[in-house]
C-alpha cells in the first residue's frame, strides 16, 4: 500500500499542534491546573488578585503558542509551498521541490490525532503534521498504515 498527498501548513495547523503538544506534557498540565486552582481560590475568598493570576497563567500559553505559531509560519520558507508525502510500507517520504527526506516506521516516535490534524512524532519535539482537511478521502488509509506500522503503544488517533 502507498498512499500520497500534500500538505498546505498554515498558522492555524501550526497552532494546533503546539497546543496539542504544550498541553500533552507535563508542563502544560501544572500550568493549566495551577491557573484553574488559583482562580477557584480567588473565588474560594482568596481575594481578587489570586483571580487575576490565575486568569493571567491559563491565557498565558494559548497566547504565547499562538504568537509563536504565526511567528514560526512567516519565519520558515517550508511552509510557503505545500509539502508532499508518500507513506509506504517502508516509512515516510516528504518532499519539496528538488529535497527529499525520508524516515523508516520503525525510526517513528508516535502518532496521535488533534481535533484537526494527524501528527506523526519523528521525534519527542519534532513532528510530520498532516491536516485532516489535506488528507480528505485518504484519511482512513493513512490512518490504517500508520496503524499497520507502527507498534499500537506509540498510536493515540482517534477518528
Amino acid at each position: 500500500m502507498e498512499i500520497e498527498f500534500d500538505v498546505k501548513m498554515t498558522s492555524g495547523d501550526l497552532y494546533d499542534y503546539m497546543l496539542h503538544h504544550t498541553y500533552g506534557s507535563m508542563s502544560g498540565l501544572i500550568g493549566a491546573v495551577a491557573g484553574a486552582l488559583m482562580v477557584v481560590a480567588g473565588f474560594s475568598g482568596a481575594g481578587v488578585l489570586c483571580i487575576i493570576a490565575g486568569i493571567v497563567i491559563l491565557l498565558y500559553l494559548p497566547v504565547t503558542l499562538f504568537l509563536k505559531s504565526k511567528q514560526q509560519f512567516l519565519a520558515n520558507p517550508a511552509f510557503k509551498q505545500p509539502l508532499h508525502y508518500k507513506l509506504t510500507e517502508e516509512g515516510i517520504e516528504v518532499s519539496q521541490g528538488e529535497e527529499v527526506q525520508s524516515q523508516k516506521w520503525e525510526d517513528m516516535y508516535k502518532a496521535v490525532s488533534t481535533t484537526k490534524s494527524l501528527v506523526i512524532y519523528t521525534t519527542a519535539v519534532n513532528a510530520a503534521i498532516f491536516p485532516r482537511r489535506d488528507l480528505g478521502e485518504h484519511l482512513p488509509a493513512v490512518i490504517e498504515i500508520i496503524s499497520k506500522h507502527m507498534p499500537p503503544k506509540k498510536v493515540k488517533i482517534r477518528f
